[in-house]
């Protein structure tokens, strides 16, 4: 039952058709789990709080830096050498106090992933790392947990959602990462953000879209991306959609599955 404070503060969303009262409950009822408080992250936490999800977990284990705030939008210059996962749970607790937050300050690994996300209804991936964006994807198809997962470029940037765990209505199982991308690149071929930048804005508009997702998949209204990849080139201002299948030869859930476990795997992100 929303208080009244919650029936104002949410008032926007009440009135919505496709929200009401029903899927502002949802919202304030539901468990979302944040992998990384920075650029992507940073979005998803402030717009999942304005939206009253119940309870947001952060996962991060690195320190606010000077770098960090040309982009990652929660933290300020008086947070540089705070635990991100401190820093931003401040900034929620002030634009939302019905939010519960849940910090771990710790990296994901094949040991804690799968228990760490099967706490929680819904995962965001906004990871800066190939290592990370893997673990959490294939966490996510042996926890059953749906999966909202974003990557930045220096000017591009991808979103898609992914429910590995489920059939479509074709009968075929949906897609996984691992379909569109069955291995990582290999070490250095792909220059990280300290060497190649990013746009600040980018990584808003994108997280932004990130917490839509989000929103859409608690809520249950429109059409998801599951089965489709958003992708954005901010030199163009382009927005272009690739439809992908399952594959039956991925490694997680294909025919011959060669990913078992989470032990199968590296047993530490780098």
């Amino acid at each position: 039952m929303l208080t009244g404070d919650e029936l104002e503060r949410y008032a926007r969303h009440i009135v919505m058709r496709e929200v009401g009262g029903p899927g502002q409950a949802a919202l304030c009822r539901a468990r979302v789990l944040v992998v990384g408080a920075g650029g992507l992250g940073a979005p998803v936490l402030l717009y999942l709080a304005a939206a009253g999800v119940g309870v947001l977990g952060i996962v991060d284990d690195d320190v606010v830096t000077l770098s960090n705030l040309q982009r990652q939008v929660i933290h300020a210059t008086p947070d540089i050498g705070v635990p991100k996962v401190e820093s931003a749970a401040a900034v929620i607790q002030r634009l939302n106090p019905h939010v519960a937050v849940e910090l771990h300050r710790l990296r994901l690994t094949a040991d804690n992933a799968l228990d760490l996300i099967g706490r929680y209804d819904v995962i965001a991936d906004g990871s800066d790392n190939f290592a990370t964006r893997y673990l959490v994807s294939d966490a996510c198809y042996f926890a059953r947990k749906p999966l909202v997962t974003a990557a930045l470029g220096t000017f591009d940037a991808t979103l898609t959602t992914i429910h590995a765990h489920e059939r479509g209505p074709d009968g075929k199982p949906n897609p996984t990462y691992r379909c569109l991308f069955p291995e990582p690149p290999p070490p250095g071929s792909v220059p990280a953000c300290a060497e190649a930048g990013v746009l600040g804005a980018l990584a808003g508009v994108v997280g932004s879209m990130m917490a839509l997702e989000i929103i859409r998949e608690v809520v249950g209204f429109g059409e998801g991306l599951v089965g489709r990849l958003v992708m954005l080139d901010a030199r163009a201002m382009r927005f272009e959609t690739l439809r992908y299948q399952w594959d039956p030869a991925n490694p997680l859930s294909g025919e011959k599955p060669a990913i078992h476990d989470l032990a199968d795997r590296a047993a530490a992100v780098e």
